[in-house]
C-alpha cells in the first residue's frame, strides 16, 4: 500500500513530463497553417516556432525559485495552470502576437517542470527505486511526443481550423494534471527544511512508517550541516555536484540528439531518401526513442546509472562514427539496405537507454536538500541553452562543413563523455539522497 502511494504520486508528477513532450512536439502539426494564416515571413515563422524554446530556457533558469519559496507541490500546480492557459490561449488566439504570448507561457511551463517534477519525485522516492520513479518523467516526455504526433495525425483533416484543435487538445491532460495534484502531498524534505517538522514526518510516515525517525534524523542532520555553511549554489563545498550537473547536461546535447530529432527528415534526405520515406523514418525514431527509454527506466535501479552511461557512450561513439564515415564515403547503403537510417535508429536506442533515461535522475540526486532546487535549475537550464544552440546551429554547420564533419564532431564529444563517465561520474544507485550528499559535498 505504501509503495502504491509513492508510485501514484510519482505518476501524477510525471504527467508534467507528458505535457512537456506534448507541448514541444504538437507545434509540428500546426506550424504550416500558422505561417499561411498570418502570412509570416521566414524570420517571423522561425521566431514563432522558437518562442516556446525561449520560454523553456527562462523557465528552467528560474524554476528553482518558486520550488524553494512556495514548495514543490504548489509550483507544480502553477505549472499545470501555465500548460492549461497556454493550450486554450494558443488554440483561441485571434492574432499572431497573442499566439506568441501563449506559446511562450507554455515554454515557461516546460522549463519549470523539467526542474520541479524530477526534484519532487527524487525527494519522495525510496533509495532502491528512485531511478525508476524519477525516470518516469523522461518516459512521459517521449510518451507525450508520441501522443502529440498521433493527435496531430488524427486531427489533421477535421476542418479548416484543425490546427487550433491540435493545440487545444492539450487542455485535457493539463486539467487532469492540475486536479490530480490536489491528491499529492508536499515534499517531506521541503517541509522539514522549512521547519514544518510534524507535517514532514506525516509524509515520511506515508512513505515508510518503519523508517520515519531515522529518515527525519538524517534529513535534519544534513540540514544542520548545510545551515552552518553558505546556501549559495556557488559555495566551494558544492563544486563537485555543480561540475557534474553542468558536464552531464552539456554532454547530453553535444551528442547531437536534438539536431537528429528536429532535423531527421532533412538528414535522411541528405542521404538520398525521398520525402515520404524520410518522414516515415522520422516517425520510426519516435517509436524507438519510446521503447528504449522504457527499457532504460526499468533497469536503471538494477544496473545503475554509471553502467547505463558506459553502454550508451560506447554505442553512441560507434553509431555516430559510422554515420560520419557514410557521409565521408557517400556510401549510404550496405548489403542492399539503408545504412544511415538504420544507424540513426541504433543511435536513438543507445541514447534513450543511457542519457535519456539517466539525466533527470542523476541531476536530481547529486545536490543536497538545501540547494537541490537551485542545482536542478542549473542542470536543466544548461541542458536547454545547449539544446537551443545545437538546434539553431546544426543546419548551418551541416551545410558548411558537410554531414561527415558534423557527425564526427558529435562522435568526438561522445569520446569525451566516455572519459567523463569513467573518471568522474559516481554511482548513486541505492544510496539515500543524504548518503549521496556525504560522498559529493565537501564539509
Amino acid at each position: 500500500m505504501v509503495q502504491r502511494k509513492v508510485l501514484f504520486w510519482s505518476i501524477v508528477t510525471a504527467l508534467g513530463g507528458f505535457l512537456f513532450g506534448f507541448d514541444t512536439a504538437v507545434i509540428s502539426g500546426a506550424e504550416k497553417a500558422i505561417q499561411q494564416l498570418w502570412r509570416l515571413t521566414a524570420f517571423e515563422h522561425g521566431f514563432t516556432i522558437s518562442i516556446a524554446l525561449i520560454g523553456t530556457v527562462l523557465g528552467a533558469m528560474f524554476g528553482g525559485i518558486p520550488s524553494d519559496k512556495l514548495g514543490r507541490r504548489q509550483t507544480l500546480r502553477w505549472i499545470a495552470v501555465l500548460y492549461l492557459v497556454s493550450a486554450v490561449g494558443a488554440a483561441l488566439a485571434p492574432g499572431w502576437v497573442p499566439f506568441m504570448v501563449f506559446r511562450f507561457l507554455g515554454g515557461l511551463g516546460v522549463g519549470a517542470s523539467s526542474v520541479t517534477a524530477p526534484l519532487y519525485i527524487s525527494e519522495i522516492s525510496p533509495a532502491e527505486s528512485r531511478g525508476k520513479l524519477v525516470g518516469l518523467f523522461q518516459f512521459n516526455i517521449v510518451f507525450g511526443i508520441l501522443a502529440a504526433y498521433l493527435s496531430n495525425y488524427l486531427l489533421a483533416n477535421v476542418g479548416e481550423h484543425s490546427w487550433r484543435l491540435m493545440l487545444g487538445v492539450q487542455a485535457v491532460p493539463a486539467i487532469a494534471f492540475l486536479l490530480f495534484l490536489f491528491r499529492v502531498p508536499e515534499s517531506p524534505r521541503w517541509l522539514l527544511l522549512h521547519g514544518r517538522l510534524a507535517e514532514g514526518k506525516d509524509v515520511l510516515r506515508l512513505i515508510n512508517p518503519a523508517t520515519v525517525e531515522a529518515d527525519t534524523a538524517a534529513i535534519l542532520t544534513a540540514q544542520a550541516r548545510a545551515g552552518q555553511q553558505s546556501e549559495s549554489l556557488w559555495a566551494s563545498q558544492y563544486r563537485t555536484p555543480v561540475l557534474l550537473a553542468v558536464a552531464f547536461a552539456f554532454f547530453n546535447q553535444v551528442s547531437g540528439i536534438n539536431a537528429i530529432i528536429y532535423y531527421a527528415p532533412r538528414i535522411f534526405e541528405m542521404t538520398g531518401l525521398g520525402q515520404g520515406a524520410a518522414l516515415l523514418s522520422s516517425a520510426g525514431i519516435g517509436l524507438v526513442n519510446f521503447c528504449f527509454t522504457l527499457l532504460g527506466v526499468n533497469v536503471i535501479d538494477r544496473f545503475g546509472r554509471r553502467t547505463l552511461m558506459l553502454v550508451g557512450s560506447l554505442g553512441l561513439i560507434a553509431t555516430l562514427g559510422l554515420v560520419a564515415m557514410a557521409f565521408y564515403t557517400q556510401r549510404f547503403q550496405l548489403f542492399g539496405g539503408l545504412l544511415v537510417p538504420g544507424l540513426l535508429f541504433a543511435y536513438i536506442a543507445f541514447f534513450a537507454f543511457s542519457q535519456g533515461a539517466v539525466i533527470w535522475v542523476f541531476i536530481s540526486e547529486i545536490f543536497p536538500n538545501a540547494v537541490r532546487a537551485k542545482g536542478q535549475a542549473l542542470g536543466s537550464s544548461t541542458h536547454w541553452v545547449m539544446a537551443t544552440v545545437i538546434a539553431f546551429t546544426f543546419p548551418y554547420f551541416a551545410e558548411r562543413l558537410g554531414g561527415g564533419n558534423t557527425f564526427a564532431f558529435f562522435c568526438g564529444m561522445m569520446v569525451l563523455q566516455l572519459v567523463f563517465v569513467l573518471r568522474f561520474m559516481p554511482e548513486t544507485k541505492g544510496t539515500s539522497l543524504e548518503g549521496v550528499e556525504k560522498t559529493l559535498v565537501m564539509h
